[in-house]
């Protein structure tokens, strides 16, 4: 995948987004801790360390290094997000500007794109 310069241009955007995503967890992390379901702890913790694995799955897309590894784990993480953040509001029609509902989308296709980069990665 890395020798197509259109899949490797591809992978840069996705870091891109990846860490711009994790701006926004570092910028708004407070704001995203009321978002955790209030079974799990360090609420605005979980925020940051999910910032920090963003940033880190997008840097390693961006150098090309560690990518199999990188688009793994951020496929697992984005999937558990889906599915103890986004979900459970969705399903217990909790969510009435369909904000949960989006983001449970956005995570599931960004997973599914995580897993396909790491899936070509050598």
């Amino acid at each position: 995948m890395n020798k197509n310069p259109v899949s490797r241009i591809a992978m840069i955007i996705y870091g891109l987004v990846m860490i711009a995503f994790s701006i926004n967890h570092f910028r708004y992390g407070a704001g995203m801790a009321g978002a955790v379901p209030s079974y799990m702890p360090a609420h605005t913790v979980l925020v940051y360390l999910v910032g920090a694995g963003l940033a880190l799955a997008g840097l390693a897309f961006i150098i090309n290094m560690q990518v199999k590894l990188a688009g793994y784990l951020l496929g697992t993480m984005l999937l558990i997000i889906a599915l103890t953040v986004q979900l459970p509001p969705v399903l217990n029609g909790t969510d009435p500007n369909s904000m949960f509902y989006a983001g449970l989308l956005k995570d599931t296709g960004l997973a599914a794109a995580a897993f396909f980069i790491a899936s070509k990665a050598s």
